[in-house]
């Protein structure tokens, strides 16, 4: 079992920044990754960005390519994601996620089975 939680959503103006933590514990060995998903009022949950556990290599959703930075803290067990030029439309719960069983790529929901319980960003404009 791995225990993710989520801290640092609130609100924030648009063009702001807020940085997201996300602390592992438990049965972390095994890890391939962790990512970032969000889900907005109505919509699916989606994927935001994820890392590469072993090599740190980044993967970024288009939409915040060149705003939105995700990185780890090996000591601590710690993904960030620093988020930059924030958009009324990055208004969602954030959820971070880890990835220690079958694999189907960075972005496919389905690499990632264990899952925080989200916080929310609200983004005003």
């Amino acid at each position: 079992q791995v225990q993710l939680v989520e801290s640092g959503g609130g609100l924030v103006q648009a063009g702001g920044s807020l940085r997201l933590s996300c602390a592992a514990s438990g049965r972390t060995v095994g890890t391939s990754a962790m990512g970032w998903f969000r889900q907005a009022p109505g919509k699916e949950r989606a994927f935001v960005a994820a890392i590469n556990w072993i090599t740190s290599n980044q993967y970024y959703a288009d939409s915040v390519k060149g705003r939105f930075t995700i990185s780890r803290d090996n000591a601590k067990n710690t993904v960030y994601l620093q988020m930059n030029s924030l958009k009324a439309e990055d208004t969602a719960v954030y959820s971070c996620a880890a990835a220690t069983g079958l694999w189907f790529g960075f972005p496919n929901i389905k690499s990632y089975n264990y899952w925080g319980q989200g916080t929310q960003v609200t983004v005003s404009s």
